[in-house]
Protein backbone atom coordinates (compact mmCIF):
# COMPACT_ATOMS: atom_id res chain seq x y z
CA UNK A 1 0.00 0.00 0.00
CA UNK A 2 1.62 3.16 -0.89
CA UNK A 3 0.80 7.02 0.55
CA UNK A 4 -1.98 8.46 -1.51
CA UNK A 5 -0.53 11.55 -3.90
CA UNK A 6 -3.06 13.63 -1.58
CA UNK A 7 -0.70 13.12 1.36
CA UNK A 8 1.87 13.66 0.56
CA UNK A 9 2.23 16.96 1.28
CA UNK A 10 0.72 16.27 4.83
CA UNK A 11 3.43 13.58 5.29
CA UNK A 12 5.79 16.24 4.54
CA UNK A 13 4.66 18.77 7.44
CA UNK A 14 4.65 15.78 9.44
CA UNK A 15 8.13 15.24 9.21
CA UNK A 16 8.80 18.59 9.15
CA UNK A 17 7.57 19.04 12.89
CA UNK A 18 9.36 16.00 13.70
CA UNK A 19 12.84 17.11 12.42
CA UNK A 20 12.15 20.86 15.02
CA UNK A 21 12.72 17.54 17.93
CA UNK A 22 14.59 14.59 16.66
CA UNK A 23 17.90 14.89 13.84
CA UNK A 24 16.46 12.40 11.80
CA UNK A 25 18.93 10.33 10.16
CA UNK A 26 21.59 10.82 12.78
CA UNK A 27 19.80 9.82 15.86
CA UNK A 28 16.87 8.27 17.30
CA UNK A 29 13.97 8.10 20.46
CA UNK A 30 14.63 5.69 22.84
CA UNK A 31 11.45 5.01 25.32
CA UNK A 32 11.90 3.02 28.12
CA UNK A 33 9.17 1.14 29.63
CA UNK A 34 8.61 3.77 32.36
CA UNK A 35 8.90 6.21 30.01
CA UNK A 36 5.71 4.58 27.89
CA UNK A 37 3.83 4.08 31.13
CA UNK A 38 4.16 8.00 32.09
CA UNK A 39 2.52 9.10 29.32
CA UNK A 40 -0.48 10.34 29.50
CA UNK A 41 -3.44 8.22 27.62
CA UNK A 42 -6.30 8.22 29.18
CA UNK A 43 -8.35 4.64 28.54
CA UNK A 44 -10.99 6.30 26.52
CA UNK A 45 -8.32 7.57 24.16
CA UNK A 46 -6.50 4.21 23.98
CA UNK A 47 -10.13 2.71 23.33
CA UNK A 48 -10.85 5.43 20.53
CA UNK A 49 -7.14 4.84 18.90
CA UNK A 50 -8.03 0.99 18.82
CA UNK A 51 -11.12 1.22 17.63
CA UNK A 52 -9.91 3.25 14.63
CA UNK A 53 -7.53 0.89 13.86
CA UNK A 54 -9.58 -2.10 13.54
CA UNK A 55 -11.92 0.09 11.34
CA UNK A 56 -9.25 0.92 9.21
CA UNK A 57 -7.85 -2.68 9.01
CA UNK A 58 -11.00 -4.15 8.08
CA UNK A 59 -11.68 -1.34 5.69
CA UNK A 60 -8.22 -2.31 3.76
CA UNK A 61 -7.22 0.96 4.82
CA UNK A 62 -3.78 0.04 5.80
CA UNK A 63 -0.75 -2.98 5.10
CA UNK A 64 -0.59 -5.38 7.74
CA UNK A 65 0.90 -9.13 6.84
CA UNK A 66 0.20 -11.60 9.35
CA UNK A 67 2.21 -12.42 12.19
CA UNK A 68 5.37 -14.10 11.51
CA UNK A 69 6.10 -16.70 14.35
CA UNK A 70 8.91 -18.53 15.87
CA UNK A 71 8.30 -20.79 18.68
CA UNK A 72 11.40 -21.78 19.98
CA UNK A 73 10.39 -24.24 23.08
CA UNK A 74 6.98 -25.29 23.94
CA UNK A 75 4.04 -23.16 24.23
CA UNK A 76 6.14 -20.27 23.58
CA UNK A 77 6.49 -17.81 20.73
CA UNK A 78 8.18 -14.64 18.93
CA UNK A 79 6.32 -12.37 16.77
CA UNK A 80 7.15 -10.33 14.37
CA UNK A 81 4.40 -7.84 13.83
CA UNK A 82 4.82 -4.95 10.72
CA UNK A 83 2.41 -2.73 9.75
CA UNK A 84 1.91 0.64 8.02
CA UNK A 85 -1.36 3.51 7.90
CA UNK A 86 -0.68 5.72 5.32
CA UNK A 87 -3.01 8.41 6.89
CA UNK A 88 -1.47 8.63 10.18
CA UNK A 89 1.66 8.42 8.70
CA UNK A 90 2.78 5.73 10.97
CA UNK A 91 4.96 2.43 10.13
CA UNK A 92 6.76 0.73 12.20
CA UNK A 93 7.28 -3.10 14.14
CA UNK A 94 7.11 -5.09 16.57
CA UNK A 95 9.07 -7.91 17.71
CA UNK A 96 7.47 -9.78 20.53
CA UNK A 97 7.58 -12.96 22.78
CA UNK A 98 5.90 -14.71 25.42
CA UNK A 99 7.88 -17.20 27.62
CA UNK A 100 5.29 -18.25 29.89
CA UNK A 101 8.32 -19.85 32.67
CA UNK A 102 10.47 -17.16 32.37
CA UNK A 103 9.32 -16.12 36.00
CA UNK A 104 10.08 -19.13 37.65
CA UNK A 105 12.83 -19.96 35.96
CA UNK A 106 14.57 -16.09 35.81
CA UNK A 107 12.46 -13.89 37.48
CA UNK A 108 11.31 -12.29 34.08
CA UNK A 109 8.27 -11.46 33.02
CA UNK A 110 6.79 -13.84 30.88
CA UNK A 111 5.90 -10.94 27.53
CA UNK A 112 8.65 -8.43 26.64
CA UNK A 113 9.93 -6.77 23.43
CA UNK A 114 10.28 -3.67 21.44
CA UNK A 115 8.77 -1.44 18.87
CA UNK A 116 10.66 0.26 15.75
CA UNK A 117 8.96 3.36 14.66
CA UNK A 118 9.95 4.54 11.04
CA UNK A 119 9.53 8.10 8.87
CA UNK A 120 8.00 6.34 6.22
CA UNK A 121 9.30 9.29 3.67
CA UNK A 122 12.83 8.38 4.33
CA UNK A 123 12.52 5.10 6.26
CA UNK A 124 14.96 6.10 8.39
CA UNK A 125 14.39 4.76 12.30
CA UNK A 126 12.82 7.45 14.47
CA UNK A 127 11.95 5.73 17.89
CA UNK A 128 12.50 2.05 19.48
CA UNK A 129 10.43 1.62 22.70
CA UNK A 130 9.23 -0.53 24.93
CA UNK A 131 6.27 -2.30 24.20
CA UNK A 132 5.15 -4.37 26.91
CA UNK A 133 3.21 -1.69 28.26
CA UNK A 134 1.19 -0.48 24.89
CA UNK A 135 0.07 -4.16 24.05
CA UNK A 136 -0.86 -4.33 27.68
CA UNK A 137 -3.49 -1.25 27.06
CA UNK A 138 -4.12 -2.27 23.48
CA UNK A 139 -4.88 -5.64 23.67
CA UNK A 140 -7.69 -4.51 26.44
CA UNK A 141 -9.11 -1.94 24.41
CA UNK A 142 -9.73 -4.55 21.48
CA UNK A 143 -11.77 -6.29 24.15
CA UNK A 144 -13.62 -3.40 25.28
CA UNK A 145 -14.19 -2.46 21.66
CA UNK A 146 -15.92 -5.88 20.87
CA UNK A 147 -18.08 -5.84 24.01
CA UNK A 148 -19.45 -2.53 23.32
CA UNK A 149 -20.80 -4.38 20.03
CA UNK A 150 -21.37 -8.07 21.58
CA UNK A 151 -22.05 -7.83 25.01
CA UNK A 152 -26.07 -7.16 26.22
CA UNK A 153 -25.56 -3.51 26.86
CA UNK A 154 -26.89 -4.66 30.31
CA UNK A 155 -25.04 -7.38 31.58
CA UNK A 156 -24.29 -7.16 35.09
CA UNK A 157 -21.52 -10.43 35.48
CA UNK A 158 -18.52 -10.66 33.43
CA UNK A 159 -15.60 -12.53 34.14
CA UNK A 160 -11.78 -12.62 33.44
CA UNK A 161 -9.83 -15.57 33.06
CA UNK A 162 -6.62 -15.13 33.67
CA UNK A 163 -5.09 -12.59 35.95
CA UNK A 164 -1.62 -11.23 35.37
CA UNK A 165 -0.96 -7.99 33.62
CA UNK A 166 -3.14 -8.32 30.77
CA UNK A 167 -6.32 -9.46 33.36
CA UNK A 168 -5.58 -6.74 34.86
CA UNK A 169 -5.76 -3.57 32.30
CA UNK A 170 -9.44 -5.83 31.46
CA UNK A 171 -10.48 -5.95 34.20
CA UNK A 172 -9.93 -2.58 35.93
CA UNK A 173 -11.91 -0.40 33.24
CA UNK A 174 -14.41 -3.17 32.74
CA UNK A 175 -17.59 -0.81 34.18
CA UNK A 176 -16.55 1.63 31.53
CA UNK A 177 -17.43 -0.83 29.09
CA UNK A 178 -20.49 -2.61 30.94
CA UNK A 179 -22.08 0.01 33.09
CA UNK A 180 -24.28 -1.69 34.84
CA UNK A 181 -21.87 -4.69 36.24
CA UNK A 182 -22.56 -5.89 39.76
CA UNK A 183 -20.32 -8.67 39.99
CA UNK A 184 -17.20 -9.32 38.35
CA UNK A 185 -15.54 -13.10 38.51
CA UNK A 186 -11.66 -13.42 38.11
CA UNK A 187 -9.92 -16.98 37.64
CA UNK A 188 -6.50 -17.32 37.53
CA UNK A 189 -4.70 -21.01 37.90
CA UNK A 190 -2.28 -19.28 40.40
CA UNK A 191 -4.22 -18.17 43.60
CA UNK A 192 -2.12 -15.68 44.76
CA UNK A 193 -2.64 -13.64 40.90
CA UNK A 194 -6.29 -13.47 41.87
CA UNK A 195 -5.98 -12.48 45.48
CA UNK A 196 -3.39 -9.81 44.46
CA UNK A 197 -5.56 -8.58 41.78
CA UNK A 198 -8.76 -8.36 43.84
CA UNK A 199 -6.74 -6.62 46.90
CA UNK A 200 -5.11 -4.02 44.30
CA UNK A 201 -8.17 -3.18 42.22
CA UNK A 202 -11.16 -3.84 44.47
CA UNK A 203 -10.81 -0.22 45.96
CA UNK A 204 -11.38 1.38 42.20
CA UNK A 205 -14.32 -0.57 40.85
CA UNK A 206 -17.73 0.02 42.06
CA UNK A 207 -18.51 -3.77 41.73
CA UNK A 208 -18.18 -6.71 43.59
CA UNK A 209 -14.78 -8.39 42.21
CA UNK A 210 -15.36 -12.52 43.13
CA UNK A 211 -12.26 -14.99 42.87
CA UNK A 212 -13.93 -18.22 41.38
CA UNK A 213 -13.33 -21.60 42.61
CA UNK A 214 -12.99 -22.72 38.74
CA UNK A 215 -13.06 -22.02 35.54
CA UNK A 216 -16.56 -23.67 35.87
CA UNK A 217 -17.89 -21.43 38.60
CA UNK A 218 -16.72 -18.37 36.25
CA UNK A 219 -18.60 -19.37 33.15
CA UNK A 220 -21.74 -19.95 34.44
CA UNK A 221 -21.89 -17.06 35.97
CA UNK A 222 -20.88 -14.84 33.60
CA UNK A 223 -22.91 -12.50 30.91
CA UNK A 224 -19.81 -11.77 29.17
CA UNK A 225 -16.63 -13.60 29.71
CA UNK A 226 -12.97 -12.68 28.72
CA UNK A 227 -9.32 -14.52 28.73
CA UNK A 228 -5.74 -13.88 28.50
CA UNK A 229 -3.91 -16.59 29.04
CA UNK A 230 -1.48 -18.27 27.50
CA UNK A 231 -1.56 -19.73 23.91
CA UNK A 232 -0.78 -22.94 24.37
CA UNK A 233 0.02 -25.44 21.07
CA UNK A 234 -1.38 -28.51 21.12
CA UNK A 235 -5.60 -29.47 22.37
CA UNK A 236 -6.39 -29.72 25.98
CA UNK A 237 -9.32 -27.25 26.26
CA UNK A 238 -10.53 -27.22 30.25
CA UNK A 239 -14.07 -25.00 29.70
CA UNK A 240 -16.69 -27.40 28.39
CA UNK A 241 -19.37 -26.91 25.92
CA UNK A 242 -21.86 -27.95 27.81
CA UNK A 243 -21.03 -24.94 30.62
CA UNK A 244 -22.10 -22.44 27.65
CA UNK A 245 -25.79 -21.07 28.01
CA UNK A 246 -27.47 -19.18 25.06
CA UNK A 247 -26.78 -15.19 25.47
CA UNK A 248 -22.90 -15.37 26.27
CA UNK A 249 -20.12 -13.31 24.84
CA UNK A 250 -17.07 -15.20 25.14
CA UNK A 251 -13.71 -12.49 23.85
CA UNK A 252 -10.56 -14.56 23.47
CA UNK A 253 -7.07 -13.09 22.93
CA UNK A 254 -5.26 -16.32 22.83
CA UNK A 255 -7.05 -18.56 20.20
CA UNK A 256 -9.11 -21.10 20.70
CA UNK A 257 -6.58 -22.54 23.80
CA UNK A 258 -9.42 -22.96 26.68
CA UNK A 259 -12.67 -23.72 25.33
CA UNK A 260 -13.87 -27.41 23.64
CA UNK A 261 -14.39 -27.09 19.83
CA UNK A 262 -17.94 -27.21 20.03
CA UNK A 263 -18.47 -24.08 22.10
CA UNK A 264 -16.74 -22.62 18.79
CA UNK A 265 -18.83 -24.67 16.15
CA UNK A 266 -22.30 -23.75 17.69
CA UNK A 267 -21.62 -19.87 17.93
CA UNK A 268 -24.14 -18.02 16.52
CA UNK A 269 -21.41 -15.61 15.45
CA UNK A 270 -17.60 -15.82 14.71
CA UNK A 271 -15.98 -12.92 14.84
CA UNK A 272 -11.81 -12.01 14.77
CA UNK A 273 -9.98 -9.49 14.54
CA UNK A 274 -8.77 -10.33 10.87
CA UNK A 275 -9.64 -13.24 8.61
CA UNK A 276 -5.89 -13.71 7.13
CA UNK A 277 -3.79 -13.75 10.28
CA UNK A 278 -6.46 -16.75 12.04
CA UNK A 279 -5.77 -18.42 8.26
CA UNK A 280 -2.01 -17.94 9.24
CA UNK A 281 -2.15 -19.66 12.53
CA UNK A 282 -4.05 -22.46 10.97
CA UNK A 283 -0.85 -23.47 9.69
CA UNK A 284 0.79 -22.53 12.98
CA UNK A 285 -1.67 -25.21 14.54
CA UNK A 286 -3.27 -23.10 16.93
CA UNK A 287 -6.49 -24.38 15.64
CA UNK A 288 -6.23 -27.76 15.31
CA UNK A 289 -9.98 -28.62 14.19
CA UNK A 290 -10.23 -25.64 12.04
CA UNK A 291 -12.31 -22.57 12.93
CA UNK A 292 -15.62 -21.87 12.14
CA UNK A 293 -17.39 -19.98 9.55
CA UNK A 294 -16.09 -16.13 10.04
CA UNK A 295 -19.39 -14.29 10.52
CA UNK A 296 -17.66 -10.77 10.58
CA UNK A 297 -14.49 -8.72 11.42
CA UNK A 298 -14.39 -6.51 14.90
CA UNK A 299 -13.62 -3.78 12.51
CA UNK A 300 -16.64 -4.42 9.75
CA UNK A 301 -18.96 -4.67 13.02
CA UNK A 302 -17.13 -1.42 14.98
CA UNK A 303 -17.71 0.31 11.28
CA UNK A 304 -21.41 -0.69 11.16
CA UNK A 305 -21.06 -2.73 7.62
CA UNK A 306 -21.51 -6.07 9.73
CA UNK A 307 -24.29 -6.74 12.83
CA UNK A 308 -23.20 -6.72 16.05
CA UNK A 309 -25.41 -8.44 19.15
CA UNK A 310 -28.92 -8.68 17.33
CA UNK A 311 -30.93 -10.49 20.02
CA UNK A 312 -30.63 -11.31 23.47
CA UNK A 313 -30.42 -15.16 22.93
CA UNK A 314 -26.90 -15.50 20.83
CA UNK A 315 -24.09 -16.73 21.39
CA UNK A 316 -20.99 -14.44 20.28
CA UNK A 317 -17.71 -15.69 20.11
CA UNK A 318 -14.93 -13.00 19.53
CA UNK A 319 -11.67 -14.23 18.59
CA UNK A 320 -9.22 -11.23 18.72
CA UNK A 321 -5.58 -12.18 18.77
CA UNK A 322 -3.73 -8.82 18.44
CA UNK A 323 -2.49 -6.64 15.19
CA UNK A 324 0.05 -4.26 14.82
CA UNK A 325 -2.38 -1.86 13.19
CA UNK A 326 -3.46 -1.56 16.98
CA UNK A 327 0.35 -0.76 18.16
CA UNK A 328 0.34 1.69 15.54
CA UNK A 329 -2.07 3.67 16.37
CA UNK A 330 -1.00 3.63 19.85
CA UNK A 331 2.87 4.52 19.08
CA UNK A 332 2.07 6.99 17.23
CA UNK A 333 0.27 9.10 20.38
CA UNK A 334 3.41 7.62 22.32
CA UNK A 335 5.96 8.87 19.99
CA UNK A 336 4.33 12.54 19.17
CA UNK A 337 4.03 13.15 22.98
CA UNK A 338 7.30 12.05 23.70
CA UNK A 339 8.86 14.07 21.28
CA UNK A 340 6.71 17.33 22.43
CA UNK A 341 7.61 16.87 26.15
CA UNK A 342 11.11 15.71 25.72
CA UNK A 343 10.69 12.32 26.79
CA UNK A 344 13.12 9.49 26.68
CA UNK A 345 16.83 9.27 25.39
CA UNK A 346 18.58 10.19 22.02
CA UNK A 347 20.72 7.74 20.83
CA UNK A 348 23.22 8.09 17.96
CA UNK A 349 22.64 5.91 14.46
Amino acid sequence: MKLPTELFQAAAEYRDWISSFLRIGEELVYLSQDDVKGIPLPPERVRDLVEQSLIAYSAKKTDMPSKIALHPLQDTFFHAMPAYVPELFAAGIKWGSCFPENRRQFGYPQAQGLIIFNDQLSGMPLAVMDCKYITEIRTAAVTYTAIKYLAPRDAVSFGMIGCGVEGRQHTKNSMTVLPNLSTIYVYDVFEDAADSLIADLQPGIGAKIVKAASYEELVKNSQVIASATIAKEGYDPVIKETWIEPGKTILLCEGHTLYEDAVFKRADKYIVDSREQVEQFVLYGYYPFGHPEIYAETGEVAAGTARGREHAGELIVGNNFGMAVEDMFVVRAVFDYALEHGIGARLPL
